[in-house]
């Protein structure tokens, strides 16, 4: 039957050119069509036969279009509600109560016809098969959670969301020809709905969505057409156990067998741990979902490590700041936690002074500073190798050269345009940037500013990035031929790192230099990567001096670099000045526009009159009227046709036409 293959691409068709209104419109003549077909259908100016839209198991055996009868019903009763919704989304003062009242009645009746369809095939005698049964369901649920949604019912709508996102996973997983339809809804859908609804229910963010399907499907009651929830969980375990359950050692793959085994974990759930270390400081969090929220970021470092140690060199930067998302989100989580758990006991009256609320805002300190710190990691790994010291701009490799042959060998150091050189460095600066906003970001930390050692690590820091960032753009200076500001930023540059590098040095000793075992980058500069930028910008700063004397020795040549015409697209002009030998022709050649005639010029020319042939013949005249008219008239009486002048010939290049 194709139950959610019918309903995604009706309306994907529907809502590709239009809106539910047209949508809603488009199943008006689908339902007339439909009734037709089955002669179910109105007579004309006969009374409507409400009994039509009930159907009977027998009938969908027979028809399966007593199938799609149903579901365009319930599908237009949804359109209307969404169009209805739709049309007082954008008014300030929102959904009204009747309105909204208005919506929930449509979905609602909409969600009636689909429980109908669903009780209907859980009969033998209609012939449909288990997964045809288990789609039903989920289009009963989907629409009750919707309805329940509008009435924010949050408790019942998180079960009917939970069982239809237990559904579509399940059958993900079993039907590969229609996986993506039901993965589309599970992303687009399904996912945000049951996280919208777990947060208005007060629970963590860092909680599994299998954990939270599970928890709301056994604690419901009538959910997805059925009285008994356990009914959909046993069809579910029986087409793939494992999205309902935890993920075990013996299930899981590498990854997740790190989670499995990695401290402070039980059966792949995240356990609460008790102490956190902040500064040399250990504070104890008496507070679960903080708790949890630490263990889980531990966790995400952890297999994110295994997994840069896995890629290694072959991993792109791309790729390696893609594998930091996870982390970045649940170190997201644990400042919100913090920052509930402070606002709890904020509304509770309890003073700052208190020694509950003061351990909390240290560990809102350190859950800031751990996410600021990897976001500035995944900065630096996508600046490349060193920070983005290096140039990465080396040859292209084309087609010819990925055959083989002599010629492609010839032709395989390709450097890049210097346009694209630019582009690569802008996009540098704006993470340098990016970089150096979140180290001012980690200064206004509570607590921060009285650390004095912090302090003063944070502004090495900053000199450092700062430094990197004077050095791109001293490459875009030397790029477009501007030697002398190069020179200048390469200055201050190596200026900066200068007095960055004791800092870092005697930071790097305090710490024990652990950060260099780790592939993962943070907000800590190794002693390594400072030492190569010292060497880089001192060998940048000497060939930028070099380059700066060239310029000043041959400033003709400066000029033509500069952008000057060369002298042979000038030749019309005299010199007033020496000549320019150095300039002469534009080289490399490039294609210009040269002016060109037009064709349809040359077919004009014999269809012009000048004004200095009719002032000829005007003047000729006037000199002939002079000798009297009998000369004229005896000139007019000898001449003959054949002595007349014959008209002009035309056409192109002087054919007829």
């Amino acid at each position: 039957m194709d139950i959610t293959q019918f309903i995604a691409s009706s309306r994907d068709k529907a809502l590709l050119y239009g809106d539910y209104s047209t949508y809603r419109t488009q199943l008006a003549h689908r339902l007339l069509n439909i009734r037709k077909r089955l002669r179910v259908a109105t007579r004309h100016r006969g009374k409507y036969n409400h009994s039509a839209n009930g159907i009977k198991a027998e009938q969908v055996a027979e028809n399966v279009g007593y199938v799609h009868l149903q579901l365009l019903t319930a599908e237009r009763a949804f359109a209307q509600a969404m169009a209805m919704k739709a049309a007082h989304a954008a008014n300030k003062k929102g959904i009204t109560g009747h309105t909204r009242s208005h919506i929930v009645s449509r979905l609602d009746k909409a969600a009636k016809y689909a429980v109908h369809l669903s009780d209907t095939l859980q009969e033998e005698v209609s012939g449909a098969s288990e997964g045809d049964r288990l789609e039903a369901r989920a289009y009963a649920a989907l629409l009750r959670g919707a309805a329940a949604f509008e009435k924010q019912a949050w408790e019942l709508c998180l079960a009917n969301y939970a069982a239809v996102w237990a559904i579509y996973s399940a059958l993900s997983s079993s039907a590969p020809t229609r996986a993506d339809v039901f993965r589309d809804l599970l992303t687009d859908t399904l996912e945000p709905s049951l996280r919208y609804a777990a947060y208005q229910l007060k629970m963590p963010r860092s909680k599994p969505i299998p954990i939270i399907a599970r928890e709301a499907l056994t604690s419901a009651k009538n959910v997805a057409a059925t009285p008994d929830p356990a009914v959909i969980v046993s069809s579910v375990n029986k087409i793939d156990p494992s999205i309902l359950q935890p993920k075990t050692p013996a299930t899981a793959d590498v990854s997740e067998s790190l989670e499995s085994s990695a401290p402070g974990t039980v059966g792949g759930v995240v356990a609460s741990t008790r102490t956190l270390t902040w500064r040399s400081r250990e504070v104890k969090i008496e507070d679960a979902v903080i708790a949890s929220a630490w263990a889980a970021l531990d966790l995400a470092k952890a297999r994110l490590e295994a997994q840069l140690v896995a890629g290694g060199a072959h991993m792109a930067p791309k790729d390696k700041a893609a594998a930091y998302d996870d982390v970045l989100t649940v170190s997201q989580d644990a400042v919100d936690a913090t920052k509930a758990a402070i606002d709890d006991l904020r509304s509770e009256g309890i003073p700052q002074s208190d020694p509950n609320m003061q351990l909390l805002y240290i560990a809102r300190t350190a859950a800031n500073y751990e996410m600021i710190s990897d976001r500035i990691g995944r900065n630096r790994v996508l600046t490349g190798a060193h920070d983005g010291a290096l140039v990465q701009a080396g040859p292209s490799l084309t087609k010819a050269s990925r055959k083989g042959g002599k010629k492609s060998q010839r032709q395989a150091a390709r450097l890049e345009t210097p346009g694209r050189l630019l582009a690569r460095l802008k996009e540098k600066v704006v993470l340098y940037d990016g970089t150096l906003q979140s180290l001012e970001t980690v200064k206004e930390l509570p607590g921060v500013a009285a650390d004095v050692e912090l302090s003063e690590q944070l502004n090495t820091t900053a000199k450092y990035f700062g430094a990197l960032k004077a050095l791109a753009i001293a490459r875009s200076h030397t790029l477009v031929g501007n030697a002398t500001n190069a020179l200048a930023l390469i200055k201050y540059a190596y200026d900066q790192c200068m007095e960055a590098a004791p800092g870092l040095k005697a930071a790097h000793g305090i710490s024990g230099g652990q950060e260099t075992d780790s592939p993962l980058r943070t907000i800590h500069v190794s002693a390594a990567d400072i030492e190569f930028l010292q060497d880089l910008l001192q060998a940048e700063l000497q060939r930028a001096r070099a380059l700066v004397d060239i310029v000043k020795q041959h400033p003709l040549s400066a000029t033509a670099r500069a952008g000057a015409l060369p002298l042979s697209e000038t030749l019309g002009e005299y010199p007033l000045g020496a000549v320019d030998l150095d300039n002469i022709v534009a080289y490399p050649p490039r294609l210009q526009a040269i002016p060109v005639k037009p064709i349809f010029l040359d077919i004009a020319w014999n269809y012009i009159d000048y004004p200095s042939k009719t002032r000829g013949d005007a003047s000729a005249a006037k000199s002939t009227a002079g000798n009297g008219q009998t000369t004229g008239q005896a000139a007019n009486a000898t001449m003959t046709p054949s002595t007349q002048e014959q008209p002009q010939k035309r056409g192109w290049f002087g054919f007829n036409r």
